[in-house]
């Protein structure tokens, strides 16, 4: 057996008073993140427009790039060849990989970027997009799927998410899971629980034998990932059996589960009920990610239940059609009574995107010109790390709520006002 080695340390530091939130430190052999923290995605390995430096520069502590496109292009041994993904893209810090399940299920059904956020209709395990072909089949071994690039077919099984995010290099993995939807029934979310529960057995078999053949890396933490859908028993019964899966391996010589990532589709109502039910089952010194919110007022709710990093691709892709955020609510920069506003973006956020006018990025998006998802990408990234940074802070210094309950005021007040206009 091989000996456990320590490739990232979470310690807590300040407990949000009567939640499960908390400030905190991940060690990772590229750095630290300071917890709660936002984590910008880069799923081609590129946060789409900007460079890599000028999100470091905005005080992005990590990135998540996703090994279901980067397996397809550019492949992952041309990023091992580059010496791992940090040094493939040219970011210094902290990098994630999820492990291309939810790629894989979502184009797979058709759905694209987005599962269910919300329970509509009755519940079908044979549901796609309408309009779309099933493009993955799921067995007991794996996934067999059609690339959405060229329609080529490919199989994903636990060992090879495995392969790929070992040669893709990130400091944080994440355990190969079959991602459900809210359409499917309790019965196919039991068996499915059970499906996912044995590819985490076999991603840790397969973790701790790639971490020895490649003693010559910087050592990678694997997580496993919480399914259940929204069912209370399922997600607990997940959590605990991940929790005891871990602690065998270790006890065996392996290395264990290096944290706990939320995944699966979620009703953005009971968000915060479900990151709840997980994070109760949790042992304190594991952090905890959730992957993939919406909204501001998510962040919120994730923090508060015991989410100690979160991804969320809506500040870029919103900001790609105009949608700006702003402490004093979100607004689209392509309508006409912007067209000679030349204040900045927003007069709050201190970045060189809020040297640039309402009026000249307006102009950008109507000239159809690169540059205006560039500007605004670099505003709504740098907003919500702020926006999170302070909430960190808030934490630590305690008057939090106070916080939360100004910027949501503000952000949600000025949103219908922009909307009613």
């Amino acid at each position: 057996m091989m000996a456990c080695v320590t490739t990232s340390h979470f310690a807590p530091r300040t407990r949000l008073e009567g939640t499960t939130g908390r400030t905190g430190t991940i060690t990772t052999p590229h750095g630290e993140i300071q917890t709660p923290a936002f984590i910008p995605v880069g799923t081609k390995a590129t946060v789409k427009t900007v460079l890599p430096e000028s999100v470091a520069a905005l005080g992005a502590q990590a990135v998540l790039a996703n090994a279901y496109h980067l397996y397809l292009q550019p492949g992952p041994e041309i990023v091992d060849q580059a010496g791992g993904l940090g040094r493939f893209m040219n970011w210094p810090g902290p990098t994630y990989t999820d492990s291309g399940g939810f790629q894989v299920m979502s184009l797979g059904a058709g759905f694209k970027k987005v599962i269910a956020m919300d329970l509509v209709g009755e519940q079908d395990d044979h549901k796609i997009a309408d309009g779309k072909e099933r493009l993955a089949n799921v067995d007991d071994d794996g996934v067999t799927f059609k690339s959405h690039l060229d329609g080529s077919m490919h199989r994903f099984t636990p060992e090879v998410s495995m392969q790929i995010q070992h040669r893709l290099g990130a400091d944080i993995i994440f355990a190969f899971d079959e991602l459900t939807t809210l359409m499917n029934t309790r019965g196919y979310q039991e068996r499915s629980l059970e499906r996912t529960r044995q590819w985490a057995i076999r991603c840790l078999a397969e973790h701790n034998r790639l971490s020895v053949e490649r003693s010559h890396r910087p050592q990678q933490a694997l997580w496993g990932v919480v399914q259940g859908a929204q069912y209370e028993d399922l997600r607990r019964k997940a959590t605990r059996d991940l929790v005891e899966l871990s602690r065998i391996d270790r006890e065996n010589g392996g290395k264990g589960f290096g944290g706990y990532g939320i995944g699966g589709a979620l009703e953005k109502a009971n968000l915060g009920t479900i990151v709840g039910w997980v994070t109760d089952e949790l042992p304190d010194d594991a952090p905890r990610h959730l992957l993939g919110i919406s909204e501001p007022d998510d962040i919120f709710t994730a923090i508060e239940n015991g989410a100690d990093t979160f991804d969320c691709v809506s500040p870029t892709r919103v900001a790609r059609n105009g949608a700006i955020y702003s402490f004093d609510g979100r607004y689209n920069i392509t309508n006409a009574k912007y067209r000679n506003d030349f204040r900045s973006l927003d007069e709050e956020l201190d970045n060189y995107s809020t040297q640039y006018t309402r009026a000249y990025l307006h102009h950008l998006f109507k000239a159809k010109e690169g540059l205006a998802s560039t500007l605004a990408t670099l505003h709504n990234l740098s907003f919500t790390i702020t926006l999170v940074d302070r909430a960190r802070r808030a934490i630590d210094e305690g008057d939090y709520v106070e916080y939360r309950d100004e910027f949501l005021r503000r952000y949600y007040a000025g949103t219908r006002q922009a909307e009613a206009r």
